[in-house]
């Protein structure tokens, strides 16, 4: 199968001749024909399995040959997204695709000045990147409306319907036009999520082309138990010993990745993070920084977990389990795209078996265990089984302790060996010193 044979205009079949792109992706191959006719869509693949091209060069194809030119401050489709880096990532995306073509694009986001993002909406955007707070904020000064929207395209579509953006989802979908075409992207979709998506799209078309919610095939994914306060140090050994390259390195808090940044840079690695307290420029000039090979070590919370397209990226090291099981799954994303191979390590400690067994059921599989012995842990991570079970050792029983009565000592069934002819003693009686029963006590002097 070719792109040319799922129905891609020239220009755009230029521009992926350009960029190498030969054969479609089972999501491409699947996605694309059912876009440029219309239809509503619900597609579910790995991560980096080519999702933002299966809706990006289709949409482009739609609005380049069907409707009026964008009027001020109107958009003509609309890309909602959950974090600012996926907002860029997909924005420079829509610039390559569509060199060729007539159409202008731009993103909005958080974390920047709003007065510039307005002046742009001014002069009418044909595909708008967008998160929702952004959005909201714009839409409720004026700044854009949708009167011309054709098409809207939820990406990481369980985050973006997610409880956390209920509110900002809720007003928007009140603003837009009803007539019009729905396509939601995403990794992973649980069941409350596809019934909530299956009330916003009108017949829409299923595209599974992966089992739900596992793990890309070209990651190999192990983990090392280790005890939690010697997590860094471990990191750092593995560092050393295993002589590895650049690395994405997840943890759980932003306190969390600027304490590991700190102690990376004071052995002499280049680190740098991204979390939602650094200003946006400064993510952004992080990521970038990493993308040139200037950094080795990026440490990031889950805002870096989604939609970050790293190419040739060896290897994710999940420093802390992530609170929420679908989030392993995009983490270890970061690695093995585009049909390359990757591996995703886990620092796993004992009070994190719960989140441990939440992955493995959500993915299948239970991940292999490498031990370093040097830092073999006091506090041991049980094992679990297929199934999301936690195998729990048989507790030593108690040994019983000898009672010790208030006021006096407690004997015991004390004997001698002339007592019992068949029996071992069991201790000698012990000898008290001090005047017997009945005999008087010395006077003190």
């Amino acid at each position: 199968m070719t792109f040319a044979s799922l129905g891609l205009i020239e220009p755009l079949l230029r521009t992926l001749e350009a960029l190498d792109y030969r054969t479609p992706t089972p999501v491409q191959a699947a996605a694309i024909p059912a876009v440029l006719k219309g239809r509503d869509l619900l597609a579910s693949a790995q991560t980096g399995s080519g999702k933002t091209a299966g809706f990006a060069l289709p949409l482009l194809q739609r609005l380049a040959l069907e409707g009026p030119r964008v009027a001020s401050n109107s958009v003509r489709a609309l890309v909602l997204v959950p974090t600012r880096e996926l907002a860029e990532q997909i924005q420079q995306s829509l610039q390559v695709y569509g060199r060729d073509l007539p159409l202008g694009s731009y993103a909005v986001y958080g974390g920047v000045s709003l007065n510039p993002q307005m002046m742009r909406l001014r002069k009418g955007v044909d595909v708008l990147v967008a998160t929702p707070g952004r959005l909201l904020d714009l839409y409720r000064q004026n700044a854009v409306g949708f009167e011309q929207l054709q098409i809207l395209v939820l990406d990481e579509a369980d985050r973006m319907l997610d409880l956390g953006f209920a509110r900002e989802l809720d007003e928007l979908f009140a603003a837009l036009p009803k007539q019009r075409q729905t396509l939601l992207f995403s990794a992973t979709f649980s069941a409350a999520i596809r019934q909530l998506a299956g009330e916003m799209l009108r017949d829409p078309l299923s595209v599974e082309v992966s089992p739900r919610n596992a793990a890309a095939r070209s990651v190999r994914q192990w983990l090392i138990p280790v005890d939690k306060k010697r997590k860094g140090e471990l990191l750092l050994h593995l560092l050393r010993v295993r002589g590895w390259g650049q690395l994405l390195v997840f943890a759980k808090t932003r306190k969390g990745v600027d304490q590991l940044v700190a102690e990376l840079q004071a052995q002499g690695l280049d680190s740098d993070a991204i979390h939602g307290d650094k200003p946006q420029p400064a993510r952004l000039r992080a990521l970038q920084r990493f993308k040139d090979g200037e950094v080795q070590v990026l440490v990031a919370t889950d805002v870096a977990a989604r939609g970050l397209d790293i190419q040739d990226l060896p290897l994710v090291v999940n420093f802390d389990l992530p609170g929420v099981a679908e989030d392993y799954v995009h983490r270890i994303g970061r690695t093995g795209r585009a049909g390359a191979s990757g591996e995703a390590v886990s620092l796993v400690c004992a009070d994190e078996v719960d989140l441990l067994v939440a992955i493995e059921t959500l993915i299948r599989q239970v991940l292999p265990r490498h031990e370093e012995a040097e830092f073999s842990p006091e506090h041991r991570v049980p094992l679990t089984a297929p199934g999301g079970q936690v195998i729990k050792k048989p507790k030593k029983p108690k040994q019983p302790e000898e009672v010790v009565a208030k006021g006096r000592v407690h004997l015991g069934s004390w004997f001698e060996e002339g007592e019992k002819p068949n029996a071992r003693p069991v201790r000698q009686a012990p000898k008290l010193s001090g005047p017997r029963q009945g005999e008087p006590r010395p006077k003190k002097r």
